[in-house]
């Protein structure tokens, strides 16, 4: 979620500064972009993994204070949610054995995690929505102890001016309120990070929206919310609407929300940070004491703190970054699609068919975009999160299709070429995909197996919340093994 803030009041005159300082970073930004001045650098990639804190009895454990004072592993963060913690594993690139260095590394360090959470009687969990959670444990008070958070809640809930309302229909349907942001703690995520040239970014994050709803399909970890059956991926309508900023008279107006897939493909990295400026205003004016057009002026890199701090508010599904890394500047996609889990080796399956889709995709002429309708393209995203392995969706030249069909004759022999262009070594290569395959070959993934096991549990007499109890139970045993969804019992 970012850094501590200095304070978490804000005076008028502080939301005057920033607005101002936020638009002199861009007039920094487009500068740099101008001159050539951001690097292209080696294509590294990066991982986020959002993780969940749980009881002996699979309901969440409040304690992610403590676990990671007694981990004391900077690659590990507070997350919202007092139950929530987040990996973050250092950049690499894929070429060679990268993909079995960052199974290798997450491995062990959730292996450290979890020793650390056993002392405070604690497991770790790696799911898109916690299926036990409740929404009496999802309140103010369960909001990690972060002035970030707390600022954030108060900004938020201050600009919508009334209750956040949650309505989600899928199987069964859930109506529900909440006074704050804490329930934006249920949704846990895995997320990608891709540095690309600043010449390529376009054709990189116009790539990764078209493929949202394949990922969403064939990832989706989220069945369960409060106890109900809901979309395949209900992480997606439900992080919409439970950060939801807007007053209902702004919704509809057709303002938009902060939670955003866009409207449009874009030519230009700063398409994103002109709409970013121009539609949202800022929720956390935190002032930092760079003057970026100045230290631009004198040769320096700017660190455009009050830019970066206003992107990180806007919750695109795939954000822009700037960066600067020893003091050398650059520019990423964020891919934040995905949920948790359920193993490392299916979160790798997922980003091995990302990485090698996407490069394969940006590198193609004519570009699948020229002939892919950006209202297609959002479309595919919700239909991917509702129905997820069982969706149909369109795609160029072939019309509405199943998505496994899609990914087994198209996409992943484009994903292979993909990793071969990274260089990645062919048995990573292989081995990764083939969990994606064997996914649509046995139509089987998180939701699905959440789903089949509850229904079995309960044909046997339990009521859904034991069910739900029983089934996480099982997922954690499952989970351990690392050995893909695809191949776990009902």
């Amino acid at each position: 979620m970012g850094k501590e803030l200095v304070t978490a009041f804000f005076s008028p005159h502080d939301r005057v500064l920033f607005r101002r300082r936020v638009r002199r970073g861009l007039d920094a930004l487009t500068g740099m972009l101008e001159e050539g001045r951001i690097e292209a650098g080696d294509r590294t990639t990066g991982l986020e993994i959002e993780i969940n804190l749980v009881d002996a009895e699979a309901a969440p454990a409040m304690r992610n204070t403590e676990v990671l004072t007694d981990l004391a592993d900077p690659r590990f963060q507070l997350e919202l949610g007092r139950f929530n913690l987040e990996l973050n594993v250092p950049p690499r690139l894929l070429a060679g054995d990268g993909l079995g260095d960052y199974e290798r590394e997450i491995l062990q360090a959730l292996r450290a995690a979890g020793d650390s959470a056993r002392k405070r009687e604690t497991r770790l969990i790696l799911i898109g929505m916690l299926p036990t959670l409740t929404a009496g444990q999802l309140v103010l008070g369960d909001i990690s102890d972060n002035e970030r958070f707390r600022a954030l809640d108060a900004e938020i809930a201050g600009a919508r001016g009334d209750d956040f309302r949650i309505d989600i229909q899928g199987p069964e349907r859930l109506r529900t309120s909440s006074d704050t942001i804490a329930p934006e703690g249920a949704c846990t995520s895995a997320q990608f990070h891709l540095r690309v040239a600043p010449a390529d970014f376009a054709r990189y994050w116009n790539a990764s929206q078209a493929i949202a709803g394949v990922q969403l399909a064939l990832g989706a970890n989220a069945p369960f919310l409060y106890r109900r059956r809901l979309w395949a991926e209900t992480r997606i309508p439900f992080f919409e609407q439970a950060t939801d900023a807007r007053p209902d008279e702004f919704a509809a107006q057709g303002v938009r929300s902060r939670v955003w897939f866009g409207d449009r493909w874009i030519d230009s990295v700063l398409d994103l940070y002109e709409e970013n400026v121009r539609y949202f205003p800022p929720l956390l004016p935190e002032l930092g004491d760079e003057d970026p057009v100045a230290v631009l002026a004198a040769g320096g890199i700017p660190e455009l703190p009050e830019l970066r701090l206003h992107n990180g508010t806007v919750y695109r599904w795939n954000r822009p970054v700037y960066d600067v890394t020893g003091g050398r500047p650059h520019l990423r996609v964020e891919n934040r699609v995905l949920p948790s889990g359920p193993t490392v080796a299916d979160m790798l399956a997922n980003a091995a068919f990302y990485f090698g889709l996407v490069r394969q995709l940006a590198e193609e002429d004519p570009p699948l975009w020229a002939c892919l309708d950006f209202a297609a393209a959002e479309a595919g995203f919700r239909t991917g999160a509702r129905d997820g392995i069982e969706a149909r969706l369109f795609w160029p030249g072939l019309g509405e299709v199943p998505v496994t069909d899609l990914v087994r004759d198209v996409l992943l022999p484009r994903a292979h070429s993909g990793l071969d262009r990274y260089g990645v070594h062919p048995a990573h290569r292989d081995r990764f995909l083939g969990i994606i395959e064997d996914r649509c070959r046995t139509r089987r993934n998180g939701a699905v197996w959440q789903s089949e096991t509850v229904r079995t549990v309960q044909e046997r007499g339990l009521d859904r919340a034991a069910a739900l109890r029983e089934m996480t139970q099982r997922y954690l045993e499952f989970q351990r093994t690392n050995e893909p969804v695809h191949t776990w019992p009902i």
